[in-house]
């Protein structure tokens, strides 16, 4: 409930005006608020820097939330007109009694996009390895740390078998870890292939492999907004199924060269073994449609951390009929 409180509670406190796409040059500016930047989200960045926003006459304004549930106050208050980030926060919202609850209408990324560093090299890791152990897991309700939670209950692990330190924020995570904190650390890429390569630690698990699919990360917007900007929407989501193609289909180093502008400290190298990771674990749908299986599965990873109230209806904050659409109008 307090998740609930602090999105509806931000979006109070802005009292903007419903937020309309702004004309520029020709194109339709889109404000589009994302929960971190980060390769894992690399079609994102495609769409934008190899033009295919432009040429369904779309222009992004991109701004960083920082977590989720800043990305949810956003689009609540009008400052955004798309939000990109876990569908759990509409879930937060739905459950709060809000009236324009934001509707998800694409997934992009249908894992979690973490991976297990180890101090030592494990080739014959297994999850049972964790018990008695401390892990650096993310922060106590966050969708990273309750997705490891899922994963370490799946493997037979309990409580009492692990110690997960949630004390430690998501950005200094790392950093406390090379200082000597914890036994292993969860990272996103490139962190932990950097991490890797300079011999501080070793990687030993893909946790979204382990997780199964989930709908880790989707654009949403206010159902209000979306109903006055159909056309917006089948134009983003055109732009966004060619990004996803170009990402599962060109060679690492070619999507690196393209992906530089939005990454300009991390090197064409890191970049390229990020794109290789990420495609190694299939992050990246193929179909943006989300499935209400995945979506289950995603309340019953809130439901075991503790975090969810009550579940809620798939189509009460899904609408796949756009998706669908634009795959229509393509085949």
């Amino acid at each position: 409930m307090k998740k609930i409180m602090a999105i509806l509670g931000a979006a109070v406190f802005a009292l903007l005006p419903l937020s309309a796409c702004g004309e520029k040059d020709g194109l339709t500016t889109v404000k589009l608020n994302e929960v971190t930047h980060s390769i894992f989200y690399a079609p994102l960045y495609l769409a934008d820097s190899l033009g295919f926003f432009e040429e369904e006459g779309i222009k992004i304004e991109l701004t960083n939330g920082g977590g989720a549930d800043a990305v949810m106050a956003s689009v609540l208050s009008g400052d955004a007109d798309i939000g990109f980030c876990g569908p759990e926060a509409a879930i937060y919202v739905q459950l709060g009694g809000s009236q324009d609850v934001p509707t998800v209408f694409g997934q992009l990324t249908k894992r979690d996009g973490s991976f297990l560093v180890s101090r030592k090299e494990e080739p014959n890791f297994k999850w049972t390895d964790l018990k008695g152990k401390e892990i650096l897991a993310g922060r106590r309700g966050g969708v990273p740390a309750m997705t490891f939670e899922y994963v370490l209950r799946e493997n037979g692990l309990t409580d009492d078998d692990i110690n997960l330190n949630f004390d430690v924020a998501f950005n200094l995570m790392t950093s406390a870890f090379e200082a000597g904190t914890a036994d292993y650390c969860t990272m996103f890429e490139p962190v932990a292939s950097e991490y890797e390569a300079a011999g501080k630690g070793y990687v030993v698990a893909a946790v979204g492999e382990a997780s199964g699919e989930v709908p880790y990360t989707s654009f949403l917007a206010k159902r209000s907004w979306i109903d006055g900007h159909k056309d917006v929407v089948r134009g983003f989501l055109r732009a966004m199924l060619r990004a996803v193609e170009y990402a599962e289909t060109q060679e690492p180093d070619e999507i690196a060269t393209h992906l530089y502008q939005a990454f300009p400290s991390t090197s064409y190298a890191s970049i390229s073994t990020s794109i290789r990771s990420y495609r190694k674990i299939d992050a990246w749908v193929s179909d943006m449609a989300m499935t209400e299986a995945s979506f289950d599965r995603l309340q019953t990873i809130i439901e075991r951390a503790g975090e969810l109230p009550a579940r809620v209806p798939f189509s009460s904050i899904v609408d796949n009929s756009y998706v669908k659409e634009v795959y229509a109008d393509l085949a």
